[in-house]
């Protein structure tokens, strides 16, 4: 068994740029659809106003100063200055075309940045969109992350997400073929989901080929509709070994080439409802390699390939 029994997102870069490479999250200002009244104004049930965003644009910080401000706090803790800047706030090809072009091009202009990994919603990428990122993907690393969250539509009306599994299909069947990279969000906890079903969901998106998946643990943060159904006791969040659990049961059950961007979440601690367990990162982290020791388990080992 390797280092690590799936394929994380640093062996990845290493392999492609021969050491190391990170991401520095990046604020473009953007909305969303679910919030705008476009589908929704309420959002996602779990997501509150800030929308996982750092607020560096409302303290008018520029594109590139977010990123050199990054790119400098990487260079001091781990000796690299090669970033992929992460447009992660809200939903970032949400935007007239021409806005789009500028921020993306004064994100690839600051020395350093290998790449750009745009996080989205499948309802929100166009044609004209995925030409502009198809056109950076000739010289840089792209990787489109879209939120799914899960396979099933009834959990994604449950949620409030205004998308549906078909139109996430449609988007990867859109993107691929252009030389940019596809990562899903799937988020394992989600009201009335059972093992079953987030199991599922694993099987679906692998044998979609797609590029990479982040799985996200569902805390519960102020401000959002599922603290509110949390507080009436409607929902009940994962425990902490059976999070560990469910992860390395998802995992097994993806392609070995599939790239493992991330295990569990970062909430914001001053914003964090529950679990307390969620705070608990490197704890979480290893009580998952332990499991896949325990199960003599690794990534792709219940991969069945079409």
């Amino acid at each position: 068994m390797p280092e690590k029994p799936y394929q994380d997102l640093n062996s990845y870069f290493r392999s492609l740029f021969g050491g190391r490479v990170h991401k520095v999250t990046v604020d473009a200002g953007l909305n969303c659809p679910n919030r705008d009244g476009t589908i929704s104004t309420g959002g996602c049930i779990y997501c509150n106003a800030r929308g996982s965003g750092t607020g560096a644009h409302a303290q008018g910080l520029s594109i590139r100063q977010q990123i050199e401000r990054g790119r400098e706090r990487i260079a001091r803790r781990f000796k690299t200055d090669r970033v992929m800047a992460y447009f992660q706030s809200f939903t970032n090809t949400y935007a007239p075309l021409d806005h789009l072009k500028a921020l993306y091009a004064e994100a690839l202009s600051v020395d350093g940045v290998v790449g750009l990994a745009i996080g989205t919603r499948p309802d929100c990428v166009t044609p004209e969109v995925l030409d502009l990122l198809a056109s950076h993907a000739r010289r840089f690393l792209i990787w489109v992350e879209y939120g799914l969250q899960s396979a099933h539509d009834h959990t994604l009306a449950l949620i409030n997400r205004g998308h549906d599994l078909a139109c996430f299909e449609r988007a990867v069947a859109a993107t691929q073929g252009r030389n940019i990279k596809i990562c899903a969000h799937v988020i394992l906890g989600l009201p009335g989901e059972t093992r079953q079903e987030m199991l599922e969901t694993a099987d679906i998106i692998a044998g979609m080929g797609i590029d990479g998946v982040k799985l996200h643990l569902l805390y519960v943060v102020h401000g959002t509709a599922l603290a509110s159904l949390y507080r009436e006791g409607r929902y009940h969040c994962l425990e902490q070994e059976e999070y560990a659990d469910l992860v390395c049961a998802f995992i097994e059950r993806l392609p070995p080439s599939m790239v493992i961007q991330r295990l569990t979440g970062d909430p914001h601690p001053n914003e964090l409802v529950a679990p307390t367990w969620s705070l608990e990162k490197r704890k979480t982290l290893e009580m998952i390699l332990a499991r896949f020791r325990e199960r003599d388990t690794w990534q792709g080992k219940y991969f069945i390939p079409e």
